[in-house]
């Protein structure tokens, strides 16, 4: 079967990953976009709103969510109320509270919500959870380092309350975190770096605990979006058997114990599309909020602290 599906929300992500991924799946049609502008690809009908959508083409009966995470509530909300399955983008909404109720509505509505994690849909991440499924972590580093001017210029809804700042990137992170990590992680404490004249963090460091402890562990991540030159996406986990674990370019690259074991081009978005259509086969959702609620951990319990204001 094959299943029309429509983009809301035409920004950078829908056409660098969204549009190629899903032409290149035989399980689906792009049908159509929603953008505010009228943005398109492809001479593909494009409407102001979604449900300008529904009037016009009912039986496009799927959506992927590309627009900024403040609004994704509201949007996915209407598209499930309408009948439609729904694909979002990461973070899947501004808080847990709202995940929670689109979750519950998905599920009263006898439709399909999965909420995409894409950093997670890599080979190297994959062979990671199963190397480490059973042990126990020594120590656990994360170094997501980046320049915000590069890969979000001029985006300022990422400084705004809801826009997660340095978590927008940092989110991807904690995904691959908590689909490796042998047993559940939560946030200890933190420390948030927040321009003074901005309401989100451009730096963060978190220290994570487990329930069961190991002895002298050492569990961390630092998140900067100050970092020129060469940007850093590594993870890296030893076992208290020694054994020790590096992903590196966002989970695309794999390193055992020194030895480089993955090292193959991404394919997260394609393999997320491949996922969607085993969820539709099935009738069934995919909610994971793990990533987000370290996020939102780490705001409750981080050190806020002011530092030098931040101009695009």
């Amino acid at each position: 079967m094959t299943h029309k599906i429509a983009i809301i929300g035409l920004g950078k992500i829908a056409i660098d990953q969204h549009v190629p991924s899903i032409l290149a799946n035989e399980d689906f049609e792009l049908a159509a976009i929603v953008s505010g502008r009228r943005a398109t690809v492809h001479g593909l009908p494009s409407f102001r709103t979604q449900e300008e959508l529904y009037e016009a083409m009912p039986d496009v009966k799927l959506v992927a969510i590309c627009t900024p995470p403040a609004g994704r509530f509201e949007t996915t909300r209407t598209a499930l109320l309408a009948g439609r399955d729904v694909l979002i983008e990461k973070p899947p909404a501004a808080t847990l509270g709202e995940i929670a109720e689109l979750a519950a509505i998905a599920t009263a509505e006898r439709r399909v919500l999965f909420t995409t994690w894409h950093s997670r849909f890599n080979p190297a991440v994959e062979e990671a959870r199963r190397l480490l499924a059973g042990r126990r972590l020594s120590r656990l580093e994360v170094d997501w380092r980046e320049d915000v001017r590069r890969w979000h210029p001029g985006q300022a809804w990422i400084w705004q309350p809801g826009g997660f700042g340095v978590f927008d990137p940092g989110i991807n992170a904690l995904s691959i975190v908590t689909e490796i990590m042998p047993e559940a992680i939560f946030v200890a404490s933190a420390r948030l770096e927040v321009p003074s004249n901005r309401q989100t963090p451009i730096g963060a460091e978190i220290t994570f605990a487990t329930a069961d402890p190991v002895p002298d562990s050492s569990l961390t991540a630092i998140f900067d979006w100050r970092k020129e030159g060469e940007q850093s996406w590594t993870i890296s986990a030893e076992t208290t058997e020694g054994t020790r674990l590096v992903l590196t370019e966002g989970g695309a690259k794999l390193a055992v114990n020194g030895e480089l074991v993955i090292d193959k081009p991404p394919e997260e978005y394609p393999r997320i599309y491949a996922m969607l259509a085993q969820l539709l086969t099935e009738g069934r959702s995919h909610v994971d909020v793990r990533p987000l609620r370290l996020v939102a951990d780490a705001f409750l319990v981080g050190d806020r602290q002011s530092t030098e204001p931040f101009e695009d």
